[in-house]
C-alpha cells in the first residue's frame, strides 16, 4: 500500500514536472524514489520501538483488578488497583503483582492492555526472574506486546510491574494481562469474578468431630500463630459454635482484638432492622472490653478486647453455651494470656429464640483485608477438649477441613489445612502451591490431659 501510494504521488509530480518543462533524469527520480522509501520505513522503524507490534496469539485475559497488589505499599492498593484495572499508577517505587496459576509448563507469551493518558512510559515487566522493557505512547487502548518468558514448573507464578520513565502524570492504565503459548495450554487458574472475595483469598475452616449424644457445655481451645505468620487482616478463630464466633484478630499494625460475636436469629445485614425480640441482648463484659453490634455478615452482638497478643505465645479460648430463660440460649466467652496468667471475661451474650447446648465445635483462618491477600498466614489450632452437662471432658483429636466459596469455585486454591503430631494447623492466602484436599478429615495425636480449669473462680457477667 506505501508503495503505490509513493508511485502514485510520483506520476503526479511527473504530470507536473513535464508540463513545466523542468527536466528530471531517470537517475534522479530514481534517486528520490529511494529516498522517500527509506524516510518511510525508517518513521516506521521507529515507531515500532515505541510501540510493539503485536505478532503472538493470546488465549487468557487477566483482569488485574481481582488479581493483582502493590506489594510494596499495602495502603497504595486501595488507589491503584480497582474492579477497572490498574489506575492512578505514579510511583516509579511501586511494585505491582498480577497472579496466576498454570497447569503446564513451557513457553509464555505476555502482552498489556494499556493506554497512557498523556506522553510516553517506560516499563519494566518480569516474570521468573527475567525481565523486558516497553516503551508505550499509545494514548488509546492497544494491546502491547513484552515478548516471550519460560514457565519451568506448574504452578502459581506472578507478572511484575515496574514504572522506570514516564512524561505524564502517570505510567498507564492497564485493562488486561494477556497469556498466550504452550504454558497455556492446560487449565490458568485466576479471580474472574467477585474480585472482593477473590482478593481476601480463600477462608478455611476445622469442624470437629464430637461424641454422639453429648450435649456440650464448654468448648476449649488453643492457638499459637508461629512468628512471621501473624499478619495484617488475619482473624484466627478459635471457638466457632453453630451461632458465633471467638477468637483473636490483627486489625492493623498497631492494634490486635480478642473477637466474640453472637448472631441475631432474625436474617439480616443491617443490625438497626432486628426487631426488638430478636435482638442479642448483653449479659456482662470483662475489664476493658467493648460491646456493640455488627453487620454485613449477618447480623448481631459483637464484642472485642483491644490485647497486644504474641506471636510464638500460646492462648487459650474457653466458651460456655447452655439454655437459658423464655426459649434462649446463654453464650459466654474466657480468654487466657500467658502475659497475664488468668482467665478473662470477654462477654457474655443472651440469645432470643434459641434453646441449646453449644453445636457444631469447629475453627478457621481469614483474612478480612484485601489488600494484603497476597501475603500467606498461618495458624497452629491445639489441644481441642470439650465438657458435657455431666462434667465429663472429652478430647477432640478429628477434624474435617473445608473451604469457602472462593475456594470452592476455583478462583483461588491456596489453601491448606490438617494435623501435623498433636496439632491441627490452617494456612491461607499467599499463593503458595500446597494443598489440602477440601472435605477430608485429618486425626492429631491425642495429648490426654484435660484442661485444668476452676470454674468457681471465673467471673461472673455483670452489666
Amino acid at each position: 500500500m506505501k508503495r503505490t501510494n509513493l508511485g502514485n504521488d510520483h506520476g503526479l509530480t511527473w504530470k507536473k514536472v513535464k508540463k513545466n518543462r523542468i527536466p528530471l533524469s531517470t537517475s534522479l527520480f530514481a534517486l528520490i524514489l529511494l529516498l522517500v522509501f527509506s524516510c518511510n520505513t525508517l518513521s516506521k522503524q521507529d515507531s515500532a520501538k515505541d510501540q510493539p507490534e503485536t505478532t503472538e496469539s493470546y488465549t487468557v485475559s487477566i483482569p488485574p483488578g481481582g488479581n493483582s497488589w502493590v506489594v510494596n505499599d499495602m495502603e497504595e492498593n486501595h488507589s491503584v488497583i480497582s474492579e477497572d484495572g490498574i489506575r492512578n499508577w505514579k510511583n516509579g517505587s511501586s511494585v505491582i503483582r498480577t497472579y496466576f496459576k498454570t497447569a503446564t509448563s513451557g513457553k509464555i507469551h505476555v502482552a498489556l492492555n494499556l493506554k497512557v493518558l498523556e506522553g510516553s512510559s517506560k516499563l519494566k515487566v518480569s516474570l521468573n526472574g527475567k525481565s523486558k522493557v516497553i516503551k508505550v505512547s499509545n494514548t488509546e487502548n492497544q494491546t502491547v506486546e513484552v515478548g516471550s518468558f519460560e514457565i519451568a514448573q506448574p504452578g502459581y507464578h506472578y507478572i511484575a510491574l515496574q514504572g522506570l520513565e514516564k512524561t505524564g502524570v502517570s505510567f498507564a492504565e492497564i485493562d488486561e494481562i494477556l497469556l498466550g503459548g504452550t504454558a497455556t495450554d492446560g487449565d490458568i487458574t485466576f479471580v474472574k469474578e467477585d474480585f472482593y472475595w477473590g482478593r481476601r483469598g480463600p477462608s478455611v475452616h476445622l469442624s470437629y468431630s464430637t461424641p454422639a449424644d453429648t450435649d456440650v457445655l464448654w468448648f476449649y481451645n488453643e492457638i499459637t500463630v508461629p512468628e512471621n505468620e501473624d499478619v495484617v487482616g488475619s482473624y484466627y478463630m478459635a471457638n466457632g459454635f453453630g451461632e458465633g464466633y471467638f477468637g483473636m484478630q490483627v486489625n492493623s499494625e498497631s492494634e490486635r482484638r480478642v473477637l466474640f460475636s453472637v448472631w441475631s436469629p432474625f436474617e439480616t445485614q443491617d443490625p438497626k432492622s432486628i426487631p426488638e425480640e430478636f435482638r442479642i441482648i448483653m449479659l456482662g463484659k470483662g475489664e476493658g472490653v467493648t460491646t456493640g453490634e455488627f453487620g454485613n455478615e449477618g447480623s448481631g452482638g459483637q464484642s472485642y478486647k483491644v490485647f497486644n497478643w504474641k506471636a510464638g505465645n500460646t492462648y487459650k479460648f474457653l466458651l460456655k453455651g447452655e439454655p437459658s430463660v423464655n426459649n434462649s440460649t446463654d453464650y459466654t466467652a474466657y480468654f487466657y494470656a500467658p502475659e497475664t496468667g488468668k482467665w478473662n471475661l470477654i462477654a457474655s451474650f443472651r440469645r432470643p429464640h434459641t434453646s441449646s447446648y453449644l453445636t457444631r465445635p469447629h475453627s478457621f483462618l481469614e483474612n478480612f483485608r484485601t489488600e494484603v491477600g497476597h501475603i500467606s498466614r498461618m495458624g497452629e489450632y491445639t489441644n481441642q477438649w470439650i465438657m458435657d452437662t455431666k462434667g465429663q471432658w472429652h478430647e477432640l483429636t478429628n477434624a474435617k477441613f473445608t473451604a469457602d466459596a472462593t475456594a470452592r469455585k476455583g478462583s483461588r486454591v491456596d489453601y491448606a489445612g490438617g494435623a501435623i503430631g498433636n496439632k491441627f494447623f490452617m494456612k491461607n492466602c499467599g499463593f503458595f502451591n500446597e494443598k489440602t484436599t477440601m472435605d477430608t478429615y485429618h486425626e492429631r495425636t491425642a495429648n490426654g490431659v484435660a484442661p485444668k480449669i476452676d470454674f468457681s473462680l471465673l467471673e461472673k457477667p455483670k452489666k
